[in-house]
């Protein structure tokens, strides 16, 4: 049987990440009161059973009951009970978001701040988070985004990325985003927006593309970028780092930025396929994404 503990911060995709789960075939229990985790695992792991995948959703709702739900783990793992730990979690900025949005009241601060209960929050959870088999950020992932991570997991029995990279185009005219990690600043390359018959184009178009590359700055920039990254990753995911941001800005967020991160994804995805088919023992496996932040800006 596998067995799959899915918690983490309120807010940070547990209820959705349990859904998914269920539609992947999974028995999957929510909130069950502390003192009932351990008779239910009893009973569903007993021989002759038919359920063979069990997901079980666990809540902060007060210190001393996630303790309890702690303890009860603990025990179970010691009477030979093997079960895996999903966290699933977001940035405090996002976090923050999505409860104004839906107007929820944070569980641990009923009557005050949604900040107060967001850190008093993570400090219970701290040690569970560092006992995870899984953590995921969805501070920046799409929901058909989850479920492929969840499914590449859970149903295809694929390795675990300890980190998602995401790299991001961006005009420094619409703001810095709040969420990079590192931000680099590509204005120092002509500019195709002064170019007729390029200005309503985008770094997506080959021709953007091959004016901006046809500048050999533009090759060494993606060289050292690409060497730099590399080089940061694996010490970002032993520093427990599970979310990497990478901005590169120029004016409009439309030509430059967009051709250089879309050089810098293709560079770092061919890596991650080259190492999976020379069989390297890849031991900063992570997964990667491109979004094109003001792209459609002003069109």
């Amino acid at each position: 049987m596998r067995f799959v503990v899915v918690t983490g911060m309120s807010g940070g995709g547990k209820s959705t990440a349990l859904r998914m789960l269920e539609d992947a075939g999974f028995y999957c229990v929510d909130n069950l009161p502390v003192s009932l985790i351990e008779k239910f695992v009893e009973l569903i792991a007993a021989p002759g059973g038919e359920v063979t995948k069990v997901a079980l959703g666990l809540d902060v709702r007060a210190d001393q009951a996630f303790a309890g739900a702690q303890r009860v783990l603990e025990k179970l793992r010691d009477n030979g009970y093997a079960f895996e730990i999903l966290f699933m979690e977001a940035n405090d900025r996002t976090l923050l978001k999505r409860y104004k949005e839906t107007r929820r009241v944070h569980p641990l601060s009923p009557g005050g701040r949604i900040e107060d209960g967001i850190v008093r929050e993570r400090e219970i959870l701290d040690d569970i988070r560092k006992k995870s088999d899984y953590v995921i950020d969805t501070s920046n992932l799409l929901t058909r985004e989850l479920k492929e991570e969840l499914e590449r997991i859970f149903l295809q029995n694929e390795e675990y990325n300890n980190l998602m990279v995401t790299i991001l185009s961006f005009g420094f005219k619409y703001g810095i985003p709040a969420d990079a990690d590192l931000v680099f600043d590509v204005r120092f390359l002509p500019n195709p927006f002064y170019i007729d018959e390029l200005k309503h184009q985008t770094g997506n178009d080959r021709e953007v593309q091959d004016y901006v590359m046809g500048f050999p700055e533009a090759h060494i920039f993606i060289e050292k970028l690409a060497d730099m990254v590399e080089f940061l990753i694996p010490n970002y995911i032993k520093e427990g780092k599970y979310q990497l941001v990478i901005g590169i800005g120029c004016t409009g967020g439309k030509h430059r930025s967009v051709t250089l991160a879309n050089k810098l994804y293709e560079q770092m995805k061919d890596h991650l396929e080259s190492a999976v088919e020379c069989h390297t023992e890849h031991k900063s496996r992570y997964g990667i994404k491109i979004v094109h932040r003001d792209v459609g800006q002003g069109i």
